[in-house]
């Protein structure tokens, strides 16, 4: 840790593990039509949807995403090449994936996917999300706001908050991830940009003391 990172304390992991269970919306997750893989950093992504895609839950999976903003030396031909290719060596068939690689934020995940999907000839009733754990609730606002006709169900790897931790690999990355997330949750709503989601007091105080505690840089700018 830098001299200029803020320390991560347990009171800071606390509050980073109340935000982490706010992000995750426990749906269940059952069949349907087709399944959307949101670009991220995030390698577990694929590898949820290909263990979902063998289980027999959607015969057609889209990856969506361009290169990274965040990390883009991690997939400099976009993440949605990057994740067709990983979910190919995992045993999904190519015929099953369609591509999309020119969004840049969730809501172009969700409008090109949806126009892609237009464009196979696929209308669905029920939409399966995969994203990042922390991306849930974003995603599942962005898309009830953009995609209304449609049920959605979110979904991502089962993993809990410290485990999520060890894969990545970079702690602070995460809790500013987090943080940045639920900012979003707040705020999209209001650009018009997500559906509404009640955030719990402790949930809020925890963002709030993240913040003051130097855990910003995936904040808004205004």
């Amino acid at each position: 840790m830098t001299d200029n990172q803020p320390a991560i304390t347990d009171e800071a992991r606390h509050q980073a593990t109340l935000i982490w269970d706010y992000h995750r919306m426990h749906h269940d997750v059952r069949p349907v039509d087709v399944a959307i893989g949101l670009g991220s950093h995030d390698l577990g992504v694929p590898v949820f949807c290909a263990e979902l895609y063998r289980a027999g839950l959607f015969s057609t999976l889209v990856f969506t995403g361009g290169p990274n903003p965040t990390t883009p030396e991690r997939f400099p031909r976009g993440e949605a090449v990057h994740f067709r290719e990983h979910a190919l060596d995992l045993g999904v068939p190519d015929t099953a994936i369609l591509l999309e690689t020119k969004a840049r934020n969730t809501g172009e995940n969700i409008t090109f996917s949806r126009q892609v999907l237009a464009a196979a000839g696929i209308a669905p009733a029920w939409v399966l999300l995969v994203s990042m754990p922390y991306m849930e609730r974003r995603s599942f606002a962005t898309a009830c706001k953009l995609w209304p006709e449609v049920e959605v169900i979110c979904a991502s790897q089962p993993l809990v908050f410290d485990d999520y931790l060890k894969s990545i690999g970079d702690d602070k990355m995460v809790i500013d991830m987090l943080v940045g997330d639920l900012q979003r949750v707040i705020e999209y709503p209001k650009l018009g940009f997500a559906i509404a989601q009640d955030v719990p007091e402790d949930v809020y105080a925890a963002f709030k003391a993240l913040v003051a505690a130097g855990f910003d840089s995936r904040l808004l700018t205004a």
